[in-house]
């Protein structure tokens, strides 16, 4: 009888233990999900916040921090402020910007003037082309009697282009004057891109040249073209100009003669 009181008691003391054991083991999960779930509220925290150090730090770069009121950020939750709204606005910046950027730049395009007339023809002597501003283009830049006049000191790309053509029988659409018939077999075809500086009292020097000794056909079309660019400080009074020889000779439109200048930088 004492053994079976013994025995029975033995299995009271290993259930109860069994039970705790059992408890304890709850207790671990309890604990191990809990730190789970802070665990992974600590990253999406991080995550948020790392967003927003990003965005504010592209938006200080940008220099548009100062455009956007954040007053009402604070007193809204994390998951409500909204990211497009500022995006978008980084975009009309940089377009802000950019066009703000080219429209500031002093530049030049003039194409030659249609119906110009040179009363010594087939004379090699150089002479100052006419320009067209109706339909040419200038900023920042003024225009006098075929030269360009720069208006602000600083670092331009100048470039130039002239097209020669001859016909000993001009087709009847042609807009081009009759000219007496020349002799064209040794004909000098010069381009001369002339550069007037106010520090040296306006004397003209020549800042390019180009051309070339075409030997043309009398009895067909002949053409040619001399084209040339560089870059050039130029200062504020300064004055650009092109001659050429045998200016009869040019090709009046617009797309194969012109002249121009952009400024590049300081």
């Amino acid at each position: 009888m004492a053994t079976s009181h013994g025995e029975y008691r033995g299995y009271l003391r290993n259930t109860i233990d069994m039970e705790a054991g059992h408890n304890r083991f709850q207790s671990v999960q309890t604990s191990d999900s809990t730190y789970r779930s802070i665990l992974f509220g600590t990253l999406v925290v991080m995550g948020l916040l790392q967003v927003a150090s990003s965005i504010a730090i592209l938006l200080h770069l940008t220099g548009y921090l100062q455009e956007i009121d954040l007053s009402m950020a604070p007193h809204q939750p994390i998951e409500e402020v909204q990211i497009e709204p500022v995006l978008n606005a980084l975009k009309d910046n940089r377009k802000r910007r950019c066009k703000t950027s080219r429209e500031s730049l002093p530049s030049a395009h003039l194409p030659i003037t249609t119906h110009q007339m040179y009363s010594k023809k087939g004379e090699p002597n150089a002479v100052t082309i006419i320009w067209d501003q109706v339909h040419g283009y200038r900023h920042h830049m003024g225009y006098q009697k075929g030269k360009l006049l720069v208006m602000e000191s600083g670092f331009y790309y100048v470039y130039a282009k002239t097209c020669f053509r001859y016909y000993k029988y001009l087709p009847e659409d042609s807009i081009q004057v009759a000219v007496p018939t020349v002799d064209v077999s040794n004909t000098q075809l010069i381009q001369y891109i002339f550069h007037e500086s106010i520090k040296q009292n306006s004397k003209a020097v020549v800042l390019m040249k180009t051309g070339s000794t075409m030997r043309w056909n009398n009895a067909s079309y002949n053409m040619y073209c001399a084209q040339q660019g560089r870059g050039v400080h130029l200062e504020k009074g300064d004055a650009l100009f092109v001659n050429v020889s045998n200016a009869w000779m040019l090709d009046p439109e617009g797309e194969g003669t012109y002249f121009g200048a952009i400024k590049l930088g300081n």
